[in-house]
């Protein structure tokens, strides 16, 4: 009985350890070093929350860039990756539609960025490589009547290097770019 009593004590003090007192000060730290990332890096405009920089938004409209593909269909209850080899027979279709698309909508362009064609993996990825984004400019300046050059110099401004000046790729995020394009296309 003594060490049932003694089992019981330990559990809950642990759970009052591990499910309460932690969670609320690794919360309260990350609050206080990093409001934005513990928040969710709202991207807010006129004080009202348009989006996540983690999560892509689908932009429809051939004024706007264009996040890569997403087999969530950019819904955020749902995560999707294809899980289809490249020698499926439907990732190569898919892919084709893609290009067709890509080709349908940028007449004039014909090198098209690969992560432009491909499917994010987690259906959620927010950033474009900056040659994805350049290679948009021409449409969106058709579209808004803004010229490449300062499409492209707005580009140039919102492309993050890489972290640490070794991790990752350069990238820019496309709801961050596109809510900076909507206050020129006012």
């Amino acid at each position: 009985m003594k060490m049932t009593l003694t089992a019981i004590r330990l559990s809950v003090v642990l759970m009052l350890l591990c499910g309460l007192l932690y969670p609320l000060v690794t919360t309260g730290f990350a609050q206080v070093l990093f409001p934005k990332q513990a928040e969710g890096s709202l991207i807010k405009v006129d004080g009202k929350v348009v989006g996540s920089e983690l999560i892509a938004q689908d932009f429809q409209s051939p004024k706007w860039f264009h996040p890569r593909a997403s087999n969530a269909k950019y819904d955020p209850t749902s995560t999707a990756g294809s899980n289809m080899a490249v020698a499926y027979p439907e990732y190569v279709q898919a892919m084709k539609e893609q290009i067709d698309a890509l080709r349908k909508e940028n007449p004039s362009l014909t090198d098209i960025p690969a992560d432009l064609v491909t499917i994010s993996g987690s259906g959620f990825d927010p950033d474009i490589s900056p040659e994805a984004a350049k290679f948009q400019v021409p449409r969106i300046s058709k579209e808004t009547g803004i010229s490449e050059q300062e499409l492209n110099r707005l580009v140039d401004a919102h492309t993050t290097s890489r972290q640490l000046g070794i991790f990752g790729e350069p990238r820019v995020n496309v709801t961050a770019i596109n809510m900076e394009l909507m206050k020129q296309v006012k």
